[in-house]
C-alpha cells in the first residue's frame, strides 16, 4: 500500500484525482500507476483499470489469477466491475468511499451473489493516509476554485 500511496501522491501532483494502484503477481509487483483521466481526457483512465490493463499486458493473460490489487481509495463501479471479470482473487484498499464506492461503499459489485465471480477484499489498509491525501487535494482545489472566483470579480 506505501508504493500505492507514491503513486496517489503522483496523481495528485499532476493534477489528478489522488489514487494510487499496485498490482502484484505471486508476490512481484507488475503494474504501478496512478489516475490519468485529466491527462488522457478519458474518464475511465482509473488507476485501478490502468494496472489491470498493464498486468493482462505483461502476464500475457486476462485472467489475473494469483494477484493481488492495492488501491488507496475503494474502487468504483466500473472498476470493480473490471475485477470480477478479470478474476481477480484479491482486492486491498486505503479508504472507502461510501457514495460511489464498488466494493461495498455504495454499491458491492465484487461480492454479487450470481455474479461470475467474487473477489475478496481487505478494507482500511493505512485507510488514514489514503483518505488524507484525497482531503488534502480537494481541499486545495477548492481554494484554487475560491481564488479564482476572486479574481474575476
Amino acid at each position: 500500500m506505501r508504493m500505492a500511496l507514491e503513486e496517489a501522491v503522483l496523481a495528485a501532483s499532476e493534477g489528478e484525482v489522488p489514487v494510487g494502484a499496485i498490482l502484484v503477481h505471486q508476490g512481484n509487483v507488475v503494474a504501478r500507476t496512478h489516475n490519468h483521466v485529466e491527462r488522457d481526457k478519458r474518464g475511465f483512465a482509473h488507476a485501478e483499470l490502468l494496472a489491470i490493463e498493464e498486468a493482462t499486458q505483461k502476464l500475457g493473460m486476462w485472467r489475473l489469477d494469483d494477484c493481488v490489487l492495492y488501491v488507496t481509495k475503494e474502487p468504483c463501479p466500473m472498476c470493480a466491475g473490471a475485477m470480477v471479470n478479470c478474476r481477480l482473487p484479491r482486492l486491498v484498499f486505503g479508504c472507502g468511499d461510501k457514495r460511489t464506492g464498488g466494493a461495498g461503499g455504495a454499491l458491492n459489485v465484487t461480492a454479487m451473489p450470481d455474479g461470475i465471480h467474487q473477489v475478496s477484499v481487505t478494507s482500511g489498509v493505512l485507510a488514514d493516509e489514503c483518505l488524507t491525501i484525497i482531503q488534502e487535494f480537494f481541499r486545495k482545489r477548492r481554494q484554487d476554485i475560491s481564488k479564482n472566483k476572486d479574481n474575476r470579480e
